[in-house]
C-alpha cells in the first residue's frame, strides 16, 4: 500500500487511528493544531503539515478525527482546504458531530467537486490501536466504495446507512446515548449493591459473565465498580457535547427524551465539580454522592 492520504486530528483516537494507517502501509501526512502531538507518528515515517490544506492531495482522500463540530468546520473552511481537495477528492469525516453539520459540509464539498463521507466510529482508544473499531458509514455510494480499504485498515467492520451523511451521525448519537444510559444504570445498580453491603466488583463480575456480557457492560462496568475514571479514554466534556447533540436532534424531531435530560444533568454536574477531564464514566461519582457515600481520595 503506497497511497498517500492526509490525517487531521491527533487526539487519543486520532493518534491510534493514524498509527493503524501507517502500519497498513499508507503514506501519511498529518496535521494537528498542537504539532508536538505528531512526533511519534513522524518517527514512524509520517509527514507533518502545518495547515490542513497542506495535508491534502488533490483528488485524494483526507481523514479527519476532531473533537467537535466547531473544529471540523474550522478545518473545512480553512484557507485552501476545499480547493486543494478538488475534483474527485474525498473527505472521510470520522468525528461525532451533528447530522446538520454533516449535511451542510457535504453540500459545501459538493460545490467544490469533492465528496464528504461520514464515518463515525464506536470504540475507545485501545480499540482504535488494535484496529477493532466498528464504523458507521454514509455518503455517496462510489465514495463509500473507494474508502473501503482505508476503513478496513482502521476497523473491525463497517455498517452502511445510505447516501445521507447525516444518517451515520444519527446512528452514532443513538449508540452514545445507549452507552451513557448503560453507565447510569450500572452506577445506580452498583451503588445499590454497595449500600446493601455487597462488593461492587463481585456483583459486576457476575453480571457481565451472564446476562450483561456485552463489551460496554464489561468495559465500563469494571471502571464503575472500581471507581476508576482516569486516564480518560473519552472525557466528560465530550460526553456532554454528544448528549447535547442527542437532545438537539430529539428537539428537531419533537421527541421527548427524559433519560437524555438526566444524563445531561449528570455530566454537567460532574464538569461543574471539576471532573470534565475525567472519563465520561465518572458520571457514576454523582450517583455515589447522591447516595450519601464518600468518594475515594482524590475524586
Amino acid at each position: 500500500m503506497s497511497e498517500m492520504i492526509g490525517f487531521l486530528g491527533l487526539g487519543n483516537m486520532g493518534q491510534a487511528m493514524a498509527n493503524s494507517l501507517l502500519q497498513a502501509g499508507y503514506v501519511l501526512t498529518v496535521y494537528n493544531r498542537t504539532a508536538s502531538k505528531a512526533q511519534q507518528l513522524l518517527a514512524q515515517g509520517a509527514h507533518l503539515a502545518h495547515q490542513p490544506a497542506a495535508a491534502v492531495t488533490t483528488g485524494g482522500v483526507v481523514v479527519s478525527m476532531v473533537a467537535n463540530d466547531q473544529a471540523l468546520e474550522e478545518i473545512v473552511r480553512s484557507p485552501g482546504f476545499l480547493e486543494q481537495l478538488g475534483s474527485g477528492g474525498i473527505h472521510l469525516s470520522m468525528s461525532t458531530v451533528s447530522p446538520t453539520t454533516a449535511r451542510r459540509l457535504a453540500e459545501l464539498h459538493a460545490e467544490h467537486g469533492s465528496t464528504y463521507v461520514a464515518a463515525p466510529v464506536f470504540g475507545r482508544p485501545e480499540a482504535a490501536a488494535s484496529q477493532d473499531l466498528w464504523i458507521c458509514v454514509a455518503g455517496p455510494r462510489e465514495a463509500r466504495e473507494r474508502v473501503q480499504p482505508v476503513l478496513k485498515a482502521l476497523g473491525r467492520g463497517t455498517f452502511e446507512f445510505g447516501e445521507d451523511p447525516g444518517a451515520a451521525n444519527i446512528v452514532k448519537l443513538c449508540g452514545n446515548f445507549l452507552i451513557l444510559s448503560a453507565m447510569e444504570a450500572m452506577a445506580e445498580a452498583l451503588t445499590l449493591a454497595e449500600k446493601s453491603g455487597l462488593d461492587r466488583s463481585a456483583v459486576i463480575e457476575m453480571l457481565t459473565q451472564t446476562s450483561f456480557s456485552a463489551p460496554v457492560y464489561q468495559t465500563y462496568g469494571k471502571m464503575i465498580a472500581q471507581k476508576r475514571h482516569t486516564p480518560a479514554g473519552f472525557r466528560q466534556h465530550l460526553g456532554l457535547k454528544d448528549v447535547n447533540l442527542v437532545r438537539e436532534v430529539a428537539d428537531q424531531e419533537s421527541l421527548p427524551m427524559p433519560l437524555a435530560s438526566l444524563l445531561h444533568d449528570r455530566l454537567l454536574a460532574g464538569i461543574a465539580k471539576g471532573r470534565g477531564e475525567m472519563d465520561w464514566s465518572a458520571l457514576a461519582l454523582d450517583v455515589l454522592e447522591d447516595a450519601g457515600l464518600k468518594l475515594p481520595p482524590g475524586l
